[in-house]
């Protein structure tokens, strides 16, 4: 008579090839030979003058992207509130300073004007208060996203912080050095080498926009997100444009629309806006919030 025995489940492997991390271990520890010390015996994804080559760029382009679309997956953030503005007005509190430093007179006057606009960061500050404290229990809906910098973007990061909720900074790297602001979250602090990635990541996950006086920058983000709604690549999104009287100094919004280069229609793709909870209802009443 066979005796019955109970039969132990085969153990199935999760994977039968050793991960890239466990590779890459023991390739960093090779025997010491010629071939082994020449640069094309390296690992493809551990070797630097590989992947920096020219012919790597689009692979560079595929890392940029995902890096951040993984980061900000994983961390649940799905929708993003975002702020565009200069990196050179100061904090109200930084604002005299700022005018004392000014070593000749024309340089003071630049000073005055920066200081003038300082009524912006606090501004800022107080959207993304606003902004920061309309989801509760940890859902993630209008992080507080901003270019990592310094004034604006500082401003917009450090009301995200002061509400205690995480805020995205996407840095650039820049021939100067731009450290990011101490207010980011530093698992969302991400830096960039491509501006036309960094720019897709400003908008993907957008629900608003919010762009402050500012230069060249914000300028080229401001109006690639015009031109994206215009063209209907982006759908309507609430852009909320903070200082009338600086853009209509230094943009003739109407002209273009009367030269033919714009539709009169296209004037309405943006709201010009001064207040924290000006900007903050326009977006409230977009979305029927």
């Amino acid at each position: 008579m066979k005796t019955m025995t109970s039969a132990v489940p085969p153990t199935v492997p999760e994977r039968i090839f050793p991960t890239a991390e466990a590779d890459a271990r023991l390739g960093n520890q090779p025997t010491a030979v010629p071939q082994t010390e020449h640069s094309a015996y390296r690992l493809a994804f551990q070797d630097n003058d590989f992947l920096l080559r020219e012919d790597l760029r689009p692979v560079r382009f595929q890392l940029e992207l995902l890096k951040t679309e993984l980061l900000l997956a994983e961390a649940n953030i799905h929708s993003t509130f975002v702020f565009y503005g200069s990196a050179r007005i100061p904090a109200p509190e930084d604002a005299q300073a700022l005018i004392d430093a000014a070593a000749t007179p024309e340089r003071q006057a630049v000073a005055r004007r920066l200081a003038a606009n300082a009524r912006y960061y606090a501004v800022a500050r107080e959207l993304a208060v606003l902004v920061s404290t309309h989801c509760q229990d940890g859902e993630r809906c209008f992080t507080v996203c901003s270019g990592g910098g310094p004034s604006i973007m500082e401003a917009a990061n450090r009301g995200a912080w002061e509400s205690g909720a995480p805020s995205v900074g996407l840095n650039i790297v820049l021939p100067h050095e731009q450290v990011p602001n101490p207010y980011v979250s530093p698992g969302l602090s991400v830096q960039f080498h491509y501006f036309a990635l960094r720019k897709m990541h400003f908008l993907m996950r957008a629900k608003a926009v919010a762009v402050f006086p500012g230069g060249f920058g914000t300028f080229d983000e401001f109006f690639e997100l015009l031109t994206l709604v215009q063209t209907g690549k982006v759908a309507p999104l609430p852009i909320l444009l903070y200082g009338r009287d600086f853009w209509n100094r230094v943009v003739n919004f109407e002209a273009l629309a009367e030269e033919g280069v714009i539709a009169p229609d296209d004037l309405k793709l943006f709201h010009f806006v001064e207040t924290a909870e000006e900007g903050w209802a326009i977006v409230k009443a977009h979305y029927g919030l």
